[in-house]
């Protein structure tokens, strides 16, 4: 069950707000469509209901708002606008990466998948899906984690009619085992079809709430379209004709050469066309829809005796305001009751009594997903940009490693690693950074995980499935692009070129602690700022500009500076290291007063501390 109270959006300039002071009931067990054309604040009431745009209102689900739940995803299933997902990732591999973040089973995608009819799309690119197929694959993702309540904007949108008639049968399943849907539409014979309740909307503020069969005879009535190049002519006639033979007729002019006929028949137009030998190109049957205002039309402007639609024909007299709505005109939205959908009393001892407005809705980032580290391997897993990229570091040292035994006056270290003097990082470590800054850059360009949430969340448990899996990443590419390397040479030069450097742990520890480094530092750089492209950026600065900076501090500090450090730790702390662990903790010293190792530790530092205070400030607001 939904109960939504003063739903008021914030204004802007001097505009009206979309949505003024909004308050509906949507029961369990019902479809409740939203209706209103393009602009009357749809939208934007489900976005106030989700809290994610800010205003003022309160909305319960079940009886609590949707900051109160612990998992929103489980209680409330969203489809707002397309699908926001990787365009070469699959429809499948899109839906198990969601199961991760909501905890189901992997085995739902499947489900779902057969449950909306996308089984033989499964391996299909999200990029390459038509409109129907993706607003399809919207309620997939809804339905996933099998939640009690459904918000859906606009689900039938580029759907047939066949598509529709299955779409309604699946939201009125969904209905049939309990379950809440609310969704909006701006077509009043689609709300017939497809709803129980109809609230109607204009210009953001509350028309009716009506039964749909109320709503049906309130506002749609038969209509006779007709098509023909003298439309102002016919319509002439037609009026004339009606007063003539005292009939009440009404002939609405339409875009273009159109004409809506209430009142008569297609058999009536079709003469009065024929006797006075105007051109129909069209005459049909069909249900035209009254206006916002017919649905429930106001005595205080009418007599009671004529309470009825415009239009109407008198054996339809006896149509009247709906009983089962009280609107008292011009007064506060808050002062309107609906018979049968008052709120519950913990929902008023929830809202302030004394404060004359609605207490404020605040934007709430989307929580972690609630299995991150298998959420991250599959979104990594998913997109074929990874193994490119690790192609191409692959390649690129290869070719580089081979260059440099060329040219020679290359020491070997380096040229295991493909790494010039002249370039500040090798192709590992850019490489190890641009997989990191894709970890949190596909995650605000494509923001699978929070879609219906705002803003991807930075929190720490997704923080550090993204640092294991990017480490793990970056160390299977050092030992990939060294063992490459070392192939690549034996085979061109022969073995005196290949061959293991005497300090190899020194060296390996230095090389796997750059090429890590270089994954995070990208990692957190794009987390901060929210952008791929940012993270490279930082990755890059760290030789070029805080190596310099590190350099000038120490004035030439040397390898030889730390020589000694475990054993005189050891003579301070009087601790006793086993199995020889000062030697593991000298190879660490080592690297971390090597320039680039000081660089590196300082800039993760710094970015780490950054992205903390970046996430606190996102809680406190």
């Amino acid at each position: 069950m939904i109960q939504a109270f003063g739903l008021t959006s914030n204004t802007r300039r001097d505009l009206p707000p979309a949505v003024d002071d909004l308050s509906l009931e949507a029961r369990a067990g019902r479809v409740t469509a939203l209706l209103g054309a393009p602009g009357s604040g749809k939208t934007t009431a489900l976005r106030l209901m989700l809290e994610l745009q800010q205003g003022r209102g309160i909305t319960y689900f079940r009886g609590r708002p949707l900051h109160r739940i612990a998992h929103p995803s489980l209680e409330v299933g969203v489809l707002l606008g397309d699908v926001p997902g990787h365009p070469d990732r699959t429809v499948r591999g899109h839906l198990r990466m969601l199961c991760a973040a909501a905890g189901v089973p992997v085995r739902r995608a499947d489900e779902v998948l057969e449950a909306v009819g996308l089984v033989s799309l499964r391996d299909e690119r999200l990029g390459t899906l038509s409109r129907g197929m993706d607003r399809r694959l919207g309620l997939a993702c809804a339905l996933l984690p099998d939640p009690h309540t459904l918000l859906l904007d606009e689900p039938a949108d580029g759907l047939s009619s066949r598509e529709c008639q299955w779409l309604h049968g699946m939201l009125r399943a969904h209905a049939a085992q309990g379950g809440t849907v609310l969704l909006t539409t701006a077509d009043p014979k689609e709300a017939v079809r497809a709803a129980d309740r109809v609230v109607t909307l204009d210009k953001g503020r509350f028309v009716a709430d009506q039964d749909v069969h109320d709503f049906a005879r309130t506002r749609l009535r038969p209509r006779v379209a007709v098509r023909t190049p003298h439309a102002a002519r016919l319509a002439a006639l037609i009026a004339k004709e009606a007063r003539t033979a005292q009939r009440s007729v009404e002939v609405v002019r339409e875009e273009g050469n159109r004409l809506s006929v209430y009142g008569s028949t297609c058999a009536d137009v079709g003469e009065t066309a024929f006797r006075h030998g105007v051109l129909v190109h069209q005459l049909a049957d069909e249900v035209g829809d009254m206006g916002p205002e017919a649905a429930c039309p106001s005595e205080t402007e009418q007599g009671p005796a004529e309470a009825q639609p415009r239009a109407a024909a008198p054996e339809s007299a006896e149509t009247d305001v709906p009983h089962d709505v009280e609107l008292s005109v011009g007064t506060s939205e808050r002062e309107r009751r609906v018979k049968g959908s008052a709120p519950s009393a913990e929902a008023l001892r929830s809202v302030d009594p004394l404060s004359p407005l609605p207490p404020p809705i605040s934007v709430r980032s989307a929580p972690s997903p609630l299995r991150p580290l298998r959420y991250e391997l599959r979104r990594a897993a998913g997109v074929g940009t990874g193994f490119l990229t690790a192609a191409a570091v692959l390649v690129a040292s290869a070719l580089t490693a081979v260059f440099l035994a060329r040219v020679g006056h290359t020491p070997q270290p380096r040229l295991l690693a493909a790494w010039p003097r002249e370039l500040p990082l090798p192709p590992a470590a850019l490489g190890a950074g641009l997989l990191g800054s894709l970890a949190f850059g596909d995650e605000f360009r494509h923001p699978a995980l929070a879609a219906d949430r705002g803003t991807v969340p930075r929190r720490l448990g997704l923080l550090a499935a993204k640092l294991v899996v990017s480490a793990a990443t970056a160390l299977l590419l050092a030992f990939l692009t060294v063992g490459c390397d070392v192939e690549v040479l034996y085979l061109v030069y022969g073995r005196e070129l290949a061959e293991v450097p005497a300090d190899w742990p020194a060296l390996s520890a230095s090389w796997i602690g750059l090429v890590v480094g270089c994954a995070w530092a990208g990692v957190l750089a794009a987390g901060i700022f929210r952008s791929t492209t940012a993270g490279l950026a930082a990755l890059v600065a760290v030789p070029v500009v805080v190596v310099p900076l590190v350099q000038k501090v120490f004035e030439g500090a040397s390898v030889r500076a730390a020589a000694g450090f475990p054993v005189r730790l050891r003579e301070v702390f009087l601790l006793q290291w086993p199995f020889g662990g000062e030697r593991y903790l000298e190879v660490a010293a080592r690297v971390i007063v090597q320039p680039v190792g000081s660089a590196m530790t300082l800039s993760l530092t710094a970015l780490l501390c950054a992205y903390l205070l970046t996430s606190l400030r996102g809680r406190v607001r």
